[in-house]
């Protein structure tokens, strides 16, 4: 089986030990399926350009909360709009 560019990254990441379980599993998994229920009515959908390395890095960040990149983004926008986020 041939493996992608991100695929060989996540695979190398594993094998060098850099993975770690996460500790109360239970409750994070809670969170992120309640932000998940809380972005998951999708009436409109929108088109974005963004640099590869962004991308990437929010492909490798949503991997490493185990979800799907687009659910991250989704619920990053989300906690922007209701006040969430705030800046640095």
């Amino acid at each position: 089986m041939k493996l992608d560019k991100n695929e060989k990254e996540l695979l190398d990441s594993f094998e060098r030990g850099e993975w770690k379980s996460v500790p109360h599993l239970a409750g994070v998994k809670k969170h992120f399926q309640e932000a998940a229920g809380e972005t998951s009515r999708k009436d409109r959908r929108i088109n974005i350009r963004l640099s590869q390395k962004d991308l990437e890095g929010i492909q490798a960040r949503a991997a490493r909360d185990g979800m799907p990149y687009q659910t991250l983004i989704s619920s990053v926008i989300h906690k922007f709009v209701v006040g969430g986020l705030k800046e640095a």
